[in-house]
C-alpha cells in the first residue's frame, strides 16, 4: 500500500516536471501578430511563421473568415495550439491592445508585429472624395499601424534587454504597397496612406534602434488577392499589367510571406529602416 502511494506520488511529479518543462518550452517559441489575415497576404504570412515555428495570432474584421483561415492553417501544420485570434478593426483602439494582450495571455510573449490590415477604398478623383471616403482609408491602413505599433512597442520595450542589442530580436514589419511611391490616380487615399507607412516605418525604426527592435516594410506590387480581383477576372487588364511587369507575372501571396518571415528573423539582424519591393520589377517600369 505505502509502496502503491509513493510511486503514485512520484508519477505524479513527473508529469508536474514534464508540464512545467513543456511550458517553459512553450515561452520558448516566438511569437507574432498579425493584422488583417484571415485571407490573402495576411493569411498567407501567418501560415509561413506557423510552418517556421512561431505561435501566431490572427486578426480580421470578419470572424467567421477568421476562424476559417485559423482552422486551415492549424490543419495544414497540424496543430491548434499555436494558434489564436482576435477579430475586430485595428482602426479602433481597444482592438489593437487586445492582440497584444492576447499574445502575451496565450503564448507568454510578443516578438513580431506584421502590419498588414488594409484596404483599398472607393475609386474616386480628389475633388469627388468625401471626408469618410478619406478616413475610411487612412483610419485602416495608416491609423491601424500606428495603434499597433504603439502597443506592440511598449510590451517590446518593457522587455527588452538594454544591455546589449543583440540579445533582442524584436521586429516589426509593415505591409505597404508600390504605391507608397508610385501615384496612383483616383485612389489618393490609398497611395497617401501608403506613403505614410513608409515614413512610419523610419521613424519608427528611428526611435527604438536602441532598444534592438528592427522595422521594416515591404512594397508588394501586383499579387493575386481579392484586392486585385477586378484585375484578375479581366483577362485582357491582366494581360496589360503583366506586360509592365518585368516578370512578366503576377506575384503570389505566399511570395511576400517569405519575404516577411526573413525580415523577422535572425538573418535580416542588419536590416532596420527599409522598404524591400516585391514587385517582379514594377516599379523600374512605372
Amino acid at each position: 500500500m505505502v509502496d502503491s502511494v509513493f510511486f503514485k506520488i512520484i508519477n505524479y511529479e513527473i508529469v508536474c516536471i514534464i508540464y512545467i518543462s513543456l511550458q517553459m518550452s512553450n515561452n520558448n517559441v516566438k511569437v507574432a501578430v498579425i493584422t488583417g489575415s484571415s485571407r490573402g497576404i495576411g493569411k498567407a504570412i501567418a501560415k509561413e511563421f506557423a510552418k517556421n515555428g512561431y505561435s501566431v495570432v490572427l486578426n480580421s474584421r470578419d470572424e467567421q473568415d477568421l476562424n476559417r483561415a485559423a482552422q486551415d492553417i492549424a490543419k495544414e501544420i497540424g496543430d491548434n495550439n499555436v494558434i489564436s485570434y482576435v477579430p475586430g478593426d485595428v482602426s479602433q483602439e481597444h482592438v489593437c491592445k487586445s492582440l497584444v494582450e492576447e499574445a502575451v495571455k496565450r503564448f507568454g510573449r510578443l516578438d513580431v508585429l506584421v502590419n498588414n490590415a488594409g484596404i483599398s477604398g472607393v475609386s474616386k478623383k480628389i475633388n469627388e472624395l468625401s471626408t469618410n471616403d478619406w478616413d475610411y482609408v487612412i483610419d485602416v491602413n495608416l491609423k491601424g499601424a500606428f495603434l499597433c505599433t504603439r502597443e506592440a512597442l511598449k510590451h517590446m520595450i518593457q522587455n527588452s534587454d538594454t544591455s546589449t542589442n543583440t540579445k533582442n530580436n524584436y521586429s516589426i514589419v509593415n505591409i505597404s504597397s508600390v504605391h507608397e511611391s508610385i501615384p496612383q490616380p483616383d485612389a489618393a487615399p490609398y497611395a497617401a496612406s501608403k506613403g505614410g507607412m513608409e515614413m512610419l516605418t523610419k521613424n519608427t525604426a528611428m526611435e527604438v534602434s536602441d532598444k534592438g527592435i528592427r522595422v521594416n516594410g515591404i512594397a508588394p506590387g501586383a499579387i493575386a488577392t481579392d484586392m486585385n480581383k477586378d484585375l484578375l477576372e479581366d483577362e485582357q487588364k491582366k494581360k496589360e499589367e503583366e506586360q509592365r511587369i518585368l516578370l512578366k507575372r503576377i506575384g503570389q501571396p505566399q511570395e511576400i510571406a517569405k519575404v516577411a518571415l526573413f525580415l523577422a528573423s535572425d538573418n535580416a539582424s542588419y536590416i532596420t529602416g527599409t522598404t524591400v519591393y516585391v514587385d517582379g520589377g514594377l516599379t523600374l517600369t512605372s
